[in-house]
């Protein structure tokens, strides 16, 4: 229905609404702050990319001292209780 909507001549009657509506004076302004919006997206996306990078590096790390921790506990055999309490 909607398939060639933005084709062609169509796709020129947008822009000089676009033109009319807003005036070619700011339209550069308009430009620049969709450029703007768009770098603070991308590195927004990509610092929290990088948080889940390092969660889960951190996570693993985690797992591994645990694991290490218990499995030299347990070569280290029972645990006495001959000292005296308090």
């Amino acid at each position: 229905m909607f398939g060639d909507l933005f084709t062609g001549p169509h796709l020129i009657i947008v822009l000089v609404v676009i033109v009319l509506l807003f005036g070619a004076t700011k339209l550069p302004a308009l430009a620049k702050a969709a450029g703007q919006s768009a770098r603070i997206f991308r590195t927004e996306v990509k610092g929290m990319k990088d948080d889940d990078a390092k969660t889960d590096s951190t996570a693993k790390s985690d797992a591994s001292s645990v694991s290490a921790s218990v499995s030299s506990d347990a070569a280290a055999g029972p645990v006495s209780e001959s000292q005296p309490k308090p």
